[in-house]
């Protein structure tokens, strides 16, 4: 039961994102917010899913938390098999490709996104998996 709580609280935020050009509210409305489009690796499907992020330059950067769960979630576990995405920030939607970062590049861009929402520090503790980081960059022009 609580999957589907949460598939619906995700189908409403995403209503919400779209009508109001990414602005929602409620528990993400002090949050940057992007709604990222991956391909199930089982199903083929197009899955749709709201997450907090953190701009840098070109990139935007994401981490598949999971509110600090011992399991990965679904969405990222679907980009590491299919890294193409989409990505929807505004008004704005485009093609992506996603990288898990790894060492001092997933260590700092760990730190700047705790810094920027501490509550991820707190998922890390409740976890022993390594939370995963991930830059979600557009495809470099010519």
């Amino acid at each position: 039961m609580p999957e589907q709580d949460q598939e619906s609280r995700d189908q409403r935020v995403i209503s919400e994102f779209r009508a109001n050009g990414g602005r929602v509210g409620g528990f993400y409305a002090q949050m940057s917010l992007l709604l990222l489009g991956t391909t199930g690796r089982r199903t083929g499907r197009r899955r749709t899913t709201p997450l907090s992020y953190l701009a840098d330059g070109d990139q935007y950067v994401v981490v598949a938390a999971a509110g600090g769960a011992a399991a990965d979630p679904d969405w990222y576990r679907n980009l590491v098999a299919r890294p193409q995405v989409t990505v929807e920030v505004g008004h704005e939607e485009f093609e992506a490709t996603a990288l898990v970062l790894a060492g001092d590049e997933r260590a700092e861009m760990f730190q700047r996104f705790a810094a920027a929402q501490p509550v991820l520090t707190r998922y890390q503790d409740m976890t022993t998996r390594p939370i995963p980081v991930i830059s979600l960059r557009r495809p470099s022009a010519g």
